[in-house]
């Protein structure tokens, strides 16, 4: 799983990002995987645009994007540092793609499943006892995918991706909506740890089976329940390949 798979999921695929985007994207990678460490200064404008091939100007835009996203701090006479990782915009679409690059540390992944466990099942609720047609249609589609795609890693996180974000917007919650990247996040983070072996997929295909089926038949505490189940059985998988991997019921 990669970057820019996360960037193709946000509907972003097919958009060349601008110098400024391109230079954002490579100093925050290098951020959040540590090359740059927090509280440490960055090179200086002169040395940074020598570096990337690019102007003064576009190294100032990029800086300002990264002051934005809560990753540096500019202060006139004392530089550009990185600032703490408590102070990072964590749910900004850009920080959440960056992390792909990252070998994941266990308290990480325990507070994306933490996120999960809050918005999902009660997602699910939701997509049962609110979802219109059309937004169940997608569900059912989202479910046929996952099926049909069981052999190949990427097709199905793809696939997989699309049923979990059918059911947030088939929640009907504007702000719900707006957490997808979380899903994202944790989905090609997870998976690329627990389904390296396409016929792991197999095994977790009867429990968004169990979801879809209560959201359709209009039961939210089956729905409810059936996403718990489903990230019980995401935990589990994790705690199994992550030394360390704790997370709370």
């Amino acid at each position: 799983m990669s970057e820019l798979l996360f960037y193709d999921l946000k509907d972003t695929k097919g958009v060349t990002p601008g110098l400024a985007t391109q230079v954002c994207r490579e100093l925050g990678r290098r951020i959040v995987t540590g090359t740059y460490a927090e509280g440490a200064l960055i090179d200086d404008e002169t040395k940074l645009a020598e570096r990337f091939g690019v102007s003064k100007s576009v190294i100032r835009e990029s800086i300002k994007l990264l002051v934005a996203k809560g990753l540096l701090d500019v202060r006139r006479g004392s530089g550009t540092r990185v600032r703490g990782r408590h102070q990072w915009m964590l749910l900004d679409d850009d920080v959440l793609a960056w992390h792909q690059s990252v070998t994941p540390k266990p308290d990480f992944l325990r507070q994306l499943m933490d996120m999960r466990r809050m918005m999902e099942p009660k997602a699910a609720s939701w997509a049962a006892e609110f979802g219109t047609q059309s937004g169940l249609d997608d569900i059912a589609a989202a479910q046929k995918k996952m099926a049909s795609n069981a052999a190949s890693v990427e097709d199905y996180v793809v696939a997989d991706a699309q049923f979990h974000q059918s059911i947030l917007r088939a929640a009907g919650n504007e702000f719900l909506r707006s957490l997808e990247g979380v899903v994202f996040s944790a989905l090609l983070t997870s998976i690329k740890l627990t389904n390296k072996d396409p016929r792991e997929n197999e095994m977790s295909i009867p429990l968004h089976q169990a979801v879809m089926t209560a959201i359709l038949d209009g039961d939210s505490i089956a729905a409810e329940q059936a996403m718990l189940a489903h990230l019980d059985d995401t935990t589990a998988r994790l705690g199994a390949v992550v030394e360390g991997f704790v997370t709370r019921s």
